[in-house]
């Protein structure tokens, strides 16, 4: 992303706030895994989304008074001995080039400016980003923060940053798309690795690593979130995550993986015969999920509440699936649809967006996710593409990436 995408996204977040505001946002500090190792460091996506980033204990200060905004970023000062073994920290010149950020201070310095600014009488709110109804975990930074506040400024009201964030990533940007798209096109080379290595007795743990080989190849060192990659019965584990198991002659393997590309997500299904070729049975389900999500590529437009989305998906689907004498009653149809048929992708897999009750807009990005799950004939599967809301429809974005059963077989032969 260029710094102009950054300074835009600080701007249409501080037009929210009314004067004498303060606003903080907390890169975030690694979790400790055992003893002195610590799991590699994932900065906050929504630090990210307004400076561009990454740095582990870096902090974001927007200031707005008397109409005017001053933001300041405060980075970890030089070290010689913590850069020689955790490397190098990122310096005020570099930080600015990312973010377009004008002023900068280290986090030494932040305490003292912090209580300066508080106590200046100008500030009568301060925004923090957290979830005042507790559905997420705060951050221990902004959990200090606000033990300040409600111990010495009891007058100055707290509020969360998250409503307006969350609006603010529901409509992606023209840059966002493109991001989406390259990712998408290596997304596509993991997945095509996988499907042409496939064969019975292949091991979970070696599909990954054709899948991992494909996205190294293409400048992607990890997956966009931990892959999902199962076979046979691991297949009706939704989140599974173990790699272990092993596809047997008949079996249907299930992956939902995805790519990040400068910030950017992918999160595509895909389902196939480990030996290349669909059972009647396996032919009959997967029919039902394709001309489900080929019914919502042709249905989504701007206007449709989004709520409708998923409710759309599972009367579609049940439709198909009492077609084929699967599913008598859509009373039943919790049998073999397990979750929901759509969620919201950007920054995050599960992008964090205001998309309860609103209208589709475009520029809005999410995916159309079919599942079906038949323990009974040991075949569960999905099929998740990602949608592009446009002017006047949608756009496939992962479309190119096989998803009929011919171009499956085709691949695979």
């Amino acid at each position: 992303m260029e710094p102009q995408f950054f300074k835009e996204n600080r701007k249409a977040f501080m037009s929210c706030l009314e004067d004498e505001s303060l606003a903080l946002f907390f890169s975030g500090s690694p979790v400790r895994r055992t003893s002195d190792e610590n799991y590699s460091f994932f900065a906050d996506r929504n630090f990210v989304y307004l400076t561009g980033i990454e740095q582990k204990e870096t902090i974001l200060m927007m200031e707005k008074t008397d109409g005017e905004v001053k933001e300041t970023i405060f980075l970890l000062p030089p070290d010689i001995y913590e850069e020689r073994w955790s490397g190098r920290r990122i310096k005020t010149e570099e930080a600015a080039g990312i973010s377009d950020v004008g002023n900068f201070s280290t986090t030494d310095a932040f305490e003292k400016e912090l209580k300066r600014t508080l106590s200046s009488g100008k500030i009568k709110k301060v925004y923090l980003d957290m979830d005042m109804e507790g559905v997420y975990v705060t951050a221990s930074s902004v959990q200090a923060v606000c033990h300040v506040l409600k111990t010495d400024y009891s007058k100055i009201q707290i509020s969360s940053a998250l409503p307006i964030m969350k609006r603010l990533r529901l409509i992606k940007k023209p840059c966002e798309i493109e991001a989406m798209e390259h990712a998408q096109r290596i997304t596509r080379e993991g997945i095509l690795a996988m499907m042409r290595h496939s064969k019975p007795g292949m091991y979970e743990y070696q599909y990954k690593a054709e899948y991992d080989y494909a996205l190294a190849q293409n400048g992607v060192l990890e997956a966009g979130f931990p892959s999902i990659i199962s076979a046979g019965k691991n297949n009706f584990c939704i989140h599974y995550d173990s790699y272990k198991g092993q596809a047997k002659d008949g079996d249907m393997v299930l992956n939902d993986v995805g790519v990040r590309w400068d910030y950017e997500l992918t999160d595509v299904s895909r389902g196939w015969p480990c030996n290349g070729k669909y059972t009647a049975e396996q032919k009959l389900l997967f029919e039902c999920a394709y001309q489900t999500s080929e019914h919502m590529f042709h249905i989504l437009r701007p206007g449709i509440l989004m709520d409708e989305v998923d409710k759309e998906i599972r009367r579609y689907n049940f439709g198909q699936l009492k077609e084929a004498g699967v599913c008598k009653s859509f009373e039943d149809i919790g049998t073999y649809m397990w979750h929901g048929g759509a969620h919201h992708v950007g920054f995050d897999v599960h992008d964090v967006v205001s998309a309860k009750g609103v209208l589709i807009k475009p520029g809005m990005v999410f995916c159309v996710d079919v599942g079906i799950y038949h323990e009974e004939w040991g075949i569960g599967f999905r099929l998740e593409d990602n949608c592009l809301i446009t002017e006047n429809g949608c756009r496939n974005l992962s479309k190119d990436i096989p998803r009929t059963i011919e171009d499956i077989e085709a691949v695979m032969m």
